[in-house]
């Protein structure tokens, strides 16, 4: 784009700008708002199944980089993108009507412990089936979900939990933890409970709840069909795995954290610029004249800490967990991995993290690292992408290696003792980065803008490069806070969706819900969606003069021809006005004279047109019209 304009308006994120260019936002908005005021809900098959939620699913899906892993019957995002719209909507219609699910292909990873984690792979055809359902129960459960749960939840992230973890211990002063690991959590899930507690939370339409039950049991190659399990790697797994755990959350919450008081006395106060429930009076009250054992919750799909007072209640939450576990969910823990942790004295460990309550001053407060199983594995990693340097020497594997200590390094850097951490990580691996590196190890290279920004300290030190890129310095890290989840954060509220992303819209809606609901329907699947996609991309703008593309006037062009090969992909695709379409295609002077005419293009903008011309076969036009 040549001309000067106005920098663009920042895209909303990708899930729910999709949701509102098809127009399902406000279904989802209505389900999670009458979920929070407790209704039910047994008319949610025709949703699942609404045209529009099928091309949603296949467009989120499509997005996921397991849409090109294959099941059972070796099918992609590719083959199910083949169909039509139309097709494609009532493809899942019909496999819905007498839902069979097809056979889960079984994959091993290997687990640092060395134990082996299961992965089940539904088919392509089952997973965009998955994430139809997926989109319709998401909001209802979210209403119904404890605020202190954040693993496989939107915009949650396991930083948020250990930043809540680090809030009691430091904060709140609790500092005695029960730590508890459930046996194979997600192998021992009882199929029939689940169903009980998806009721329970509101899902009353038998349809869909057969329709789920039918999924659980889904044949496993090689194994057969499971009495229990949620597979892990199924699209609707993790939403299921956070319904078990859901009643735990509730049970120790309401113990304490959310207990009902006959009188009310919880206020509103400003805390931090924002309207927020002070519950301070509450916690004296119940302290004063109950024995109720103050404790709270912060959870990680199945990882979870217990925070307390003091050693005598922690005991008993201790036990009373392993037998709620037991009794109310038929999961076992692991007496080895669970136990009580005085933070005074020792460590607890937490999603990568270890803690503990250290003296400094008057006060105590956390200090913390990272675990020693994940400065073992992170070393292993650094290893391991340096011995791919040393084999395939090129500036890719270099890139690999500085985007693995970045992320590394970006994670860690909320352990307030990380600096010290990577310092002897970066002095451990020293010598085995000297000998795997020393070929391609020299003085000078290419220093990009991202390093002198992300690494602005350590410009004036030494400097490694290796195949003429810099490598980034893996004890490069500072110590950052860790913030805690702002609970009003929501996809599924209008205040909530302003705190995700920009408000403003960066194309226009209605174009958007045009060729959202005007499909081409001669064409594919894959085609429709990459039409949709990149005129969003393209900011609603030809791709060489940069007008707005208007209805009737705007045509997608196939940089590389169908009869050339081409095929349908996002790459392969540029959206146009129809005249310079014409002029791309155009072979007779006088054609190409008028349309140069009437676009009147610049030396960049003609450059860009002969680029596409060169690709379809064509000649390079020469000079710009006057």
């Amino acid at each position: 784009m040549t001309e000067n304009h106005a920098k663009p308006k920042k895209l909303k994120r990708q899930k729910l700008r999709n949701n509102e260019y098809y127009n399902t936002q406000d279904m989802f908005d209505k389900l999670y708002q009458l979920s929070s005021e407790g209704k039910t809900f047994s008319k949610l098959y025709e949703l699942v199944v609404h045209p529009a939620n099928v091309k949603l699913a296949f467009r989120n899906i499509k997005k996921n980089k397991g849409s090109k892993s294959a099941g059972v019957n070796h099918h992609t995002i590719f083959a199910i993108g083949l169909r039509s719209p139309d097709t494609l909507v009532q493809y899942v219609k019909n496999r819905l009507e007498d839902y069979k699910p097809h056979r889960v292909k079984r994959k091993e990873i290997p687990k640092p412990s060395g134990d082996i984690r299961p992965l089940g792979i539904p088919t392509i055809e089952d997973r965009l089936i998955q994430q139809c359902l997926l989109q319709v129960l998401e909001p209802i459960c979210e209403a119904r979900f404890h605020k202190h749960s954040y693993g496989f939840r939107p915009h949650r992230s396991q930083i948020h939990a250990y930043s809540r973890a680090v809030t009691l211990a430091n904060k709140n002063k609790l500092h005695y933890v029960v730590d508890v690991d459930i046996k194979g959590f997600f192998d021992n899930v009882d199929h029939g409970k689940l169903l009980k507690q998806l009721w329970t939370i509101g899902i009353r339409d038998k349809r869909i709840l057969s329709i789920i039950s039918k999924l659980l049991k889904a044949e496993i190659k090689g194994i057969g069909k499971p009495a229990k399990e949620t597979p892990q790697g199924g699209i609707i797994s993790p939403l299921l795995s956070n319904v078990v755990l859901n009643e735990f959350d509730w049970w120790i919450s309401n113990q304490w954290e959310t207990f009902k008081t006959r009188k009310d006395h919880t206020k509103m106060r400003v805390i931090g610029g924002k309207q927020r429930f002070d519950q301070t009076v509450k916690y004296a009250t119940l302290k004063r004249y109950t024995k109720l054992k103050e404790m709270f919750i912060v959870r990680y799909a199945d990882d979870f800490k217990i925070f307390c007072r003091n050693h005598k209640t922690a005991f008993i939450v201790f036990e009373a967990v392993k037998k709620w576990l037991s009794e109310r969910l038929g999961l076992e823990i692991s007496h080895e991995k669970s136990r009580v942790v005085n933070l005074r004295k020792n460590y607890s460990e937490f999603l990568g993290f270890k803690f503990k309550v250290v003296q400094k001053g008057k006060k105590r407060v956390v200090k913390s690292h990272m675990s020693d199983n994940s400065r073992r594995k992170v070393i292993e990693k650094i290893k391991a992408k340096a011995e791919s340097i040393r084999r395939n020497q090129s500036k890719a594997e270099v890139t690999k290696f500085n985007s693995t200590i970045l992320g590394i390094r970006n994670y860690y850097r909320y352990a307030t003792h990380t600096a010290k951490d990577f310092s002897e990580i970066s002095y451990s691996v020293k010598r085995i980065l000297y000998n795997k590196l020393k070929k391609v190890k020299s003085n000078k290279g290419c220093i990009t803008p991202f390093f002198q920004k992300a690494y602005k300290d350590y410009l004036n030190k030494k400097k490694i490069f290796a195949c003429g890129m810099i490598l980034f310095p893996i004890d490069g890290v500072k110590h950052k806070s860790p913030l805690n989840f702002t609970q009003e954060k929501n996809s599924y509220t209008a205040d909530g969706r302003v705190l995700v992303h920009n408000s403003q819209e960066a194309v226009p809606s209605f174009m958007v819900h045009y060729l959202m609901e005007n499909p081409i329907r001669s064409e594919s699947m894959e085609y429709n969606d990459n039409r949709l996609s990149k005129y969003i991309a393209q900011l609603g703008k030809c791709a060489i003069t940069s007008r707005a593309l208007v209805i009737g006037e705007m045509e997608l062009h196939h940089k590389k021809p169908r009869k050339m090969g081409g095929k349908d992909t996002y790459q392969n695709l540029i959206f146009v006005c129809k005249e310079v379409h014409k002029l791309i295609h155009a072979v007779n002077e006088r054609t190409i004279s008028k349309y140069l005419n009437i676009l009147k293009l610049n030396e960049e903008q003609l450059s860009k047109v002969n680029t596409l011309r060169k690709k379809v076969g064509n000649c390079v036009i020469d000079n710009v019209a006057s």
